[in-house]
C-alpha cells in the first residue's frame, strides 16, 4: 500500500465540493491500494471554514482515509518550518511566493506538493472548488480512477490498463507521470459575454495569448479550441489513452502528479490565470508518459464573478495571464527544442535547465506585451460598459503590470532553485496529525 494526496484548494465557500471529494476519496481507499490522504488547503472566511469543517467531520470516511483540512495559519506554520529546514536563499521571500496575499493558482498547488511529500504520498490529485462531478446511472464518475489505474507505473506496465496506447516504443521505459482529463460546462476563462456581444472582439482578445510572430490562422485556431475542454460532452463510457499527453487537453481541476511535481513547481505569480499550467506543458515537451482519460469534471462558475468587483478581480487575473505568455512562449520553445535533454539518466527533469531557459526570458523585449495592453484597451473601449471601466483601470496601471509579470518570472526562477531543498525538508517535516478511521 503506498499513499497518495487527493488535495482541494479553496478560497470560496463550496461544502457541496468538499462532500464530493469525500467520496471520491473514499472511492479510491476502497477500490485501489492505497491510503489516501485529503488535503483541503482552507483560505476562505471564518464562516466559511467552520462550514467545511463540519462537512469534513461528518463526511463518510472509509478506512484508509486520512483527512487534512488546513487554515491559512497551520499552512505557513508548516511552511516556516521547512523554509527554515531547508536553509534557501531569501526565506522571507520564499514565504511570500508559497503563501502570497492575493490569489495564485500556482502558490496553492505549489503547498499541496510539499506537503504532499511531508505526508510520504507518491503522488497528487488536484480538483478544483468550481467544480463538480459527472454522473453516470445515478453515480459520480470520479476521475481518481484512472489515474490510480496508471500513474506511477512504466509506460509498458500501464498499457493494460488503459483502452488504446499511442505512444512511441522508445518511452515504454518511462514513468507515467501525468494523468488527466478535462471540464464539461461553463468555459475555463469568464469569457462567454465577449463572445456573445462580439465574436470578432472576442477573437482578437483570445488570441492575445498567442506567440506575436504567429499568422492568423494559427492564432484562429487556437482560439476555436481554448478554454473549451470537452464542450457539453457527456460520459457514456469511459476511455483512456497511453500517450504524450497535449496540454490542451486536460485541466488543472482534473489531473494528478506523479515525481515530475517534486522536480519544478509551478510558477508563483499572483492574480494570473494560467499560472498554474506549466507542469502539463514541462511533461509534454520532455516527452514523459502520461494518461490522456474522459471522466470529464463539470465546471461552473461561483456567483462572486458576477459581481462587478469580482468582473474587475477577474479580467485584472485575465490581463495578467495574456502577459505572462510573453515569458512563457518563450520558455516552452526553448523546452520543446530540448526534447529529451530536459530529462537526466533516470528520467527526471533536470531543474537547472528549466532554471536556465526561465532567467533568459526575463531579458526579452516588453515591446509584444506593449502591443497586448494595446490591443486589449482598444477591444475593451468597443465593448464599452463595465468593460470600457475596466480599460480605464488599466490604462491606469500598465507599467506596473508590465514589471510585475518581469518579476513574476524571476520569481519562479527563485523558487525553481529553491525546490528541491524545500521538497527534501518537507519530507522531513511533520503536518499536524488527523483522526484516522480504520
Amino acid at each position: 500500500m503506498h499513499k497518495i494526496c487527493l488535495t482541494l484548494p479553496t478560497n470560496r465557500a463550496c461544502s457541496a465540493t468538499i462532500s464530493a471529494i469525500s467520496e471520491e476519496a473514499a472511492y479510491a481507499a476502497e477500490h485501489f491500494d492505497v491510503e489516501v490522504h485529503l488535503l483541503v488547503l482552507d483560505s476562505s472566511d471564518e464562516h466559511a471554514f467552520a462550514e467545511h469543517a463540519k462537512v469534513v467531520s461528518e463526511a463518510y470516511r472509509a478506512p484508509n482515509v486520512v483527512v487534512h483540512h488546513l487554515g491559512e495559519a497551520e499552512q505557513r506554520n508548516f511552511l516556516r518550518q521547512v523554509i527554515h529546514r531547508a536553509g534557501v536563499a531569501k526565506p522571507d521571500l520564499i514565504l511570500d511566493l508559497m503563501l502570497p496575499d492575493d490569489v495564485s493558482y500556482g502558490a496553492c498547488t505549489n503547498r499541496a506538493f510539499l506537503i504532499g511529500s511531508a505526508l510520504g504520498c507518491q503522488s497528487v490529485h488536484r480538483r478544483d472548488s468550481d467544480s463538480s462531478y459527472q454522473v453516470l446511472n445515478g453515480e459520480p464518475v470520479f476521475p481518481i480512477h484512472h489515474e490510480l489505474m496508471s500513474l506511477g507505473k512504466r509506460a509498458i506496465d500501464a498499457e493494460n490498463g488503459v483502452s488504446e496506447t499511442a505512444l512511441d516504443p522508445a518511452h515504454a521505459h518511462k514513468p507515467v507521470v501525468l494523468v488527466g482529463s478535462s471540464f464539461v460546462g461553463e468555459l475555463s476563462v469568464d469569457i462567454s459575454e465577449i463572445y456573445q456581444l462580439d465574436r470578432d472582439i472576442y477573437y482578437d482578445v483570445v488570441s492575445l495569448w498567442a506567440p506575436g510572430e504567429w499568422s492568423d490562422e494559427e492564432k484562429r485556431d487556437l482560439v476555436d479550441e481554448s478554454f473549451r475542454g470537452a464542450g457539453t460532452e457527456t460520459f457514456i463510457r469511459d476511455h483512456s489513452t497511453l500517450t504524450i499527453v497535449d496540454p490542451m487537453r486536460v485541466d488543472m481541476c482534473n489531473i494528478s502528479f506523479h515525481q515530475v511535481h517534486e522536480r519544478v513547481p509551478l510558477p508563483p505569480a499572483t492574480n494570473t490565470i494560467g499560472s498554474d499550467y506549466f507542469l502539463m506543458h514541462l511533461v509534454y515537451d520532455a516527452k514523459l508518459p502520461g494518461v490522456l482519460h474522459n471522466r470529464n469534471i463539470v465546471n461552473f462558475y461561483t456567483n462572486e464573478r458576477r459581481t462587478d468587483s469580482g468582473f474587475m478581480a477577474y479580467q485584472m487575473r485575465f490581463t495578467k495571464f495574456f502577459l505572462s505568455m510573453l515569458y512563457f512562449n518563450f520558455i516552452y520553445d526553448r523546452m520543446a527544442a530540448a526534447d529529451e535533454s530536459l530529462l537526466d539518466d533516470q528520467n527526471r527533469v533536470r531543474a537547472s535547465t528549466i532554471v536556465e531557459f526561465t532567467r533568459e526570458s526575463t531579458w526579452l523585449d516588453k515591446e509584444e506585451n506593449i502591443q497586448r495592453l494595446n490591443s486589449l484597451d482598444r477591444s475593451y473601449r468597443k465593448l464599452g460598459g463595465r468593460y470600457a471601466e475596466f480599460a480605464d483601470l488599466l490604462a491606469s496601471r500598465s507599467r506596473q503590470l508590465l514589471d510585475e509579470a518581469q518579476q513574476d518570472i524571476e520569481d519562479f526562477a527563485l523558487l525553481i532553485e529553491a525546490w528541491e531543498p524545500l521538497i527534501q525538508a518537507s519530507r522531513a517535516t511533520s503536518v499536524h496529525q488527523p483522526q484516522r478511521h480504520r
